[in-house]
């Protein structure tokens, strides 16, 4: 079983933060995001880590094997996927973003998942979103599966029911699956896959007949994308630790 964190991006929303660091070096919780991760995957029983690199690739350095997206600023994060291809068609491949963090049960359950393509996404999305978000839907994406199955994906909500979880940045892909997602992109030209983003991916996979298995979970992550959203989810970390009481997204397990 082999994992790939995607880190190839700057991750410029960050401003500041990721001028002179790669946006998986900023640290939350006394750790690094790349630390989280490769602790959540190692935890659940992964221990080949790849990490596709871009932005300042060369400080990302550990544990791990890398490999590169040298056209990481004219492309997108499909294409740095493809990077890892070897490993993808050889194996099945746990799929992380960078700037996520999580629990090293939400990677169990992954793995746990039937299918050749899978993701996890949260039910409890909502409260998440709140705290970066002064309006929720102004950033999050149409999402819905049924008897365990992803039905929709990556559209803009007219409204919170067309919201039934969010997509995490976890992702599964047994070989037969990456094969089907390949033959897939055979079909587009090179610029149409320099701007094809995951969710699309994803959403274009459904439209062709794809099974692509959800599971669900419930908090215990989220999503680093701005000085914002670090600072929200420090002070919700403080606050739980002096209350005593436990915070819905609070990752560590």
């Amino acid at each position: 079983m082999n994992a790939i964190i995607l880190a190839a991006g700057r991750g410029s929303r960050m401003q500041k933060l990721t001028e002179t660091r790669h946006k998986s070096q900023v640290k939350i919780g006394g750790r690094t995001l790349l630390d989280w991760q490769t602790g959540a995957l190692r935890a659940a029983g992964i221990d080949r880590v790849v990490v596709v690199r871009g932005y300042l690739g060369e400080s990302l350095q550990g544990e791990f094997e890398t490999v590169d997206n040298p056209r990481w600023d004219v492309s997108n994060m499909v294409v740095t996927l493809t990077c890892a291809e070897a490993f993808l068609s050889s194996a099945p491949c746990l799929v992380s973003y960078s700037d996520i963090v999580y629990r090293c049960e939400h990677v169990r359950h992954l793995l746990e998942a039937g299918g050749d393509i899978r993701l996890t996404y949260d039910r409890e999305w909502e409260a998440l979103w709140s705290l970066r978000f002064p309006d929720p839907l102004s950033d999050a994406e149409t999402f819905d599966a049924k008897g365990g199955q992803l039905r929709e994906i990556g559209g803009s909500p007219a409204s919170r029911d067309e919201v039934k979880g969010q997509y995490m940045g976890l992702l599964y892909f047994t070989p037969k699956g990456w094969a089907s997602v390949r033959e897939f992109l055979d079909g587009l030209s090179s610029d149409a896959i320099d701007r094809l983003d995951m969710t699309a991916l994803l959403r274009r996979l459904l439209e062709r007949g794809a099974s692509i298995t959800a599971v669900p979970i419930a908090g215990g992550w989220c999503e680093i994308d701005s000085e914002g959203d670090l600072r929200a989810y420090e002070d919700m970390l403080a606050l739980a630790d002096r209350k005593g009481q436990p915070w819905t997204h609070d990752f560590r397990s």
